[in-house]
């Protein structure tokens, strides 16, 4: 069981995480939508595709960009297609 917890919440749970390049990407239903909102921000994996990602935010604190997502994943990356990673201080425990 993966575990991602910021700011004492934790903000995603599964044993069905995917671990790509040393992160740990949770399934969609993994996660406690009411710390996520949608950010504008966007980068390119030449291998993963293009890459959404949400701020997170825990008792009025916000994390900006400390989740990502490939909306629609490159054909080498389809397995984590709409799978959610952390970073910037996201401790992720398993």
């Amino acid at each position: 069981m993966a575990k991602a917890i910021w700011n004492g919440a934790v903000l995603a749970e599964s044993s069905k995480t995917e671990i790509v390049e040393g992160n740990h990407y949770f399934p969609p239903d993994a996660i406690d939508k009411q710390y996520f909102q949608e950010s504008s921000t966007h980068t390119t994996c030449p291998w993963k595709g293009t890459a959404s990602y949400y701020n997170v935010v825990v008792d009025g604190q916000v994390n900006k960009d400390a989740a990502w997502y490939y909306p629609t994943a490159k054909e080498k990356a389809k397995n984590i297609e709409g799978y959610i990673a952390f970073w910037r201080g996201v401790k992720v425990e398993s």
